[in-house]
């Protein structure tokens, strides 16, 4: 029971020291993306590349307003032949940067997942994004390592733990899904009600133009 509780307990820590501000500015920089049309690229290793495929679904599902453009998002952890070929073949710290060299255009998202901060494959891709003008975005843990020093903006879980800071990640991005799914609704939300309010005033309009018309015609009459 002593081991369950203390594992609650840094959890619940780490999550308490979360930036809310560094959150809300991942959101923001997401949003963006989607407005401008930008893909979206997600990665990571073990517990992080579960969380890396697990990011994509929910923004590209999730996230769905019927009628509007979606979220263009891609898994990097997702093709075991791929990964495992590049693996073989050249390096396994190549196996996130070669699938970027085939995808990856100026201006796109790569976001690495990272509990360290120091997976070597995960630097090499955002070493790659920023080289040819990405935005590049991070989670990690442990301090932050290398990661919280090449990105963009990056979310440091304080924990030195791996577990804690692997559900932070997830949370995070359940989090960040959400809040993407429902600004993209409300704005649908506003775009139907500014358009019923178009409609009606132009309805009012048409009749008060008719109205006048038919005012005319009597009065000549």
């Amino acid at each position: 029971m002593e081991k369950i509780r203390q594992y609650m307990s840094n959890f619940q820590m780490a999550v308490s020291t979360v930036p809310i501000n560094k959150i809300r500015r991942f959101i923001e920089l997401l949003l963006e993306a989607h407005k401008d049309e930008r893909q979206i690229f997600v990665l990571g290793n073990g517990g992080s590349a579960s969380t890396a495929s697990h990011f994509a679904c929910d923004l590209s599902k999730g996230t769905i307003c019927r009628n509007r453009k979606r979220l263009k998002v891609i898994s990097l952890t997702d093709s075991v032949a791929l990964m495992t070929a590049w693996a073989n073949d050249s390096s396994y710290e190549d196996i996130f940067k070669e699938q970027l060299e085939n995808l990856l255009n100026p201006g796109d998202v790569v976001i690495g997942i990272s509990a360290s901060g120091n997976s070597k494959n995960v630097l090499n891709a955002i070493e790659y994004a920023r080289s040819i003008g990405c935005l590049t975005l991070g989670f990690a843990g442990f301090g932050g390592g290398q990661l919280a020093e090449m990105v963009d903006e990056c979310i440091v879980v304080n924990s030195y733990e791996y577990g804690p800071v692997e559900d932070v990640h997830l949370m995070l991005e359940h989090i960040i899904s959400y809040c993407i799914a429902e600004e993209l609704a409300a704005g649908q939300r506003a775009e139907r009600v500014s358009k019923g309010t178009r409609e009606r005033v132009g309805a009012t309009r048409r009749v008060g133009s008719t109205a006048t018309i038919d005012k005319g015609r009597i009065s000549h009459g």
